[in-house]
């Protein structure tokens, strides 16, 4: 070896840190070509940055240390390529992953913003809203039976059946429940349906179904304990403003908020039905 670099002067070299350097020794990756009996100083030879080089150049596509140890460990040139498309999909992979995080924030933020923007709790408005897509899953128990005990096992149960169906976990973020025309038109809160809302339409998933673009009557609710009221509240407007009940009734969760037990949910929700004049 015509020159022996101290290991100091090879990490400036490399724009690296004498630590980096350790640590690659002591997992086997890259080892000083030459320490000193007596002071147990470590040196390297100038080749070995060629070494440094592809180690910072398989870091830039997305492998791990271990990762870099077995593609040096092939002694096929052949097999790199394979590896290298491994690691294109196990990226391809992270990148949808971060996509649905990235979704999953877009959803948060509008729903606390709108939040943020609700005049007043309990004030009835109406409001055309666009075609909505949810999956509905029969629970087969009331939720307003048990309130919020039935609510938070039915949830566990959807939670299941969309990680079964590879739903991403961005649509749970936007949860509810669903009471039908026929019920509520009847004057009664039942339900022992919750859904969440999708992105597209999934033809060979059963529970998929379409909330048609219509105009509502709608309401703001911050208690489970005040929804029947609010319910009632809406279909009181609906009698006193001469319209009739055209669909479900649909109560969503807008927003969650930080809990002030640690017994009970703390939500913001959004009462809505269809409705159309009378002919």
């Amino acid at each position: 070896m015509r020159e022996k670099i101290p290991i100091g002067k090879m990490a400036k070299l490399n724009n690296i840190t004498i630590q980096t350097l350790h640590h690659y020794d002591k997992i086997g990756l890259l080892s000083p070509c030459y320490i000193d009996p007596e002071t147990n100083y470590r040196f390297y030879s100038i080749k070995q940055c060629a070494c440094l080089d592809f180690i910072k150049y398989l870091k830039n596509m997305g492998f791990t240390l271990q990762e870099v140890k077995e593609v040096f460990a092939e002694t096929d040139a052949d097999s790199i390529p394979r590896l290298l498309d491994e690691q294109f999909q196990l990226i391809d992979q992270k990148m949808n992953e971060l996509a649905q995080v990235k979704k999953t924030l877009k959803v948060a933020a509008e729903n606390y913003r709108t939040y943020m923007q609700i005049p007043k709790m309990g004030v009835v408005k109406r409001e055309s809203l666009p075609e909505r897509i949810i999956y509905c899953y029969d629970g087969k128990r009331d939720i307003y039976e048990d309130q919020l005990e039935t609510y938070e096992y039915l949830l566990r149960e959807l939670r299941d059946l969309a990680l079964i169906h590879q739903f991403p976990t961005s649509y749970f973020c936007n949860v509810g429940s669903i009471t039908r025309m026929e019920t509520i038109k009847q004057r009664k809160l039942t339900s022992t349906e919750i859904f969440m809302f999708v992105d597209t339409v999934c033809s060979d998933v059963k529970g998929i179904e379409l909330l048609p673009a219509h105009e509502y009557v709608s309401i703001y609710c911050d208690h489970f304990s005040q929804e029947k009221e609010y319910a009632f509240k809406l279909i009181d407007y609906i009698v006193e403003n001469q319209l009739e009940i055209a669909g479900d009734y649909i109560c969503e969760v807008i927003v969650e908020l930080p809990c002030r037990t640690q017994y009970e949910r703390q939500m913001i929700m959004k009462l809505q039905i269809p409705v159309k004049r009378i002919n």
